[in-house]
């Protein structure tokens, strides 16, 4: 299904920006590929404001490009800028694990493992949004309960630029051993071992350093 497709009338300027971010990370606007306001605006169902809004954020974020009077354009694939986001997102990840761990529930930690299943289920058929998806639920346990803002926007901001490799790389990445890192997570969560669950987190981040070697535009 495509992610650019009229959207509703609240929040136009947020509901723009999730729609255009995700058309970049699943690669439906591909990199180097221009980008026009008018063109946008008429596919998403809105006005050419909340999509210049959205637009500029994507500027911030390192997903979109702009030179004035020359080009806006989808950025390329920067295998830089992919280990520059994955040590903030991962050191991110390991004070939400480090700080949520003591404060977890039983209903948190089954939330974790159900999350878990599915993503082991959609990498078993394919499935990358399903997969992806999954993913980011059990880690997000850890950073709603973790309650620290900073890590929460943090995180929002450049888990993109990751999320935008990791999708097209899913059907080639030989890790897919994420599923079995998770369980370790979950274990220790379980079990109180902040530094046990910290440790492993560490780890499944910085596999993405991995991932950068891969790619090519």
């Amino acid at each position: 299904m495509s992610t650019l497709r009229p959207v509703g009338r609240t929040l136009l300027r947020d509901t723009a920006y999730v729609a255009l971010r995700d058309a970049i990370v699943r690669g439906e606007l591909a990199p180097g590929e221009p980008v026009r306001d008018v063109e946008l605006a008429a596919r998403l169902g809105l006005s050419r404001a909340p999509v210049r809004d959205a637009l500029a954020r994507l500027v911030e974020d390192g997903l979109v490009e702009t030179k004035p009077q020359s080009y806006t354009r989808v950025t390329r694939l920067d295998p830089r800028a992919v280990r520059e986001a994955g040590a903030v997102v991962g050191a991110m990840h390991e004070v939400a694990t480090r700080t949520a761990v003591p404060l977890l529930s039983a209903a948190d930690v089954a939330e974790m493992r159900a999350a878990n299943d599915r993503f082991a289920a959609a990498v078993a058929a394919g499935a990358t949004a399903d997969a992806l998806s999954a993913d980011d639920a059990l880690h997000d346990v850890l950073v709603r309960v973790c309650g620290n803002r900073a890590v929460t926007a943090t995180i929002a901001r450049y888990t993109p630029l990751i999320r935008r490799l990791e999708w097209r790389l899913f059907a080639t990445r030989g890790a897919w051993e994420s599923a079995g890192m998770h369980e370790r997570l979950i274990a220790a969560c379980e079990a109180g071992d902040a530094a046990g669950a910290t440790a492993v987190t560490a780890h499944i981040w910085s596999s993405l350093t991995g991932l950068t070697a891969d790619t090519s535009d």
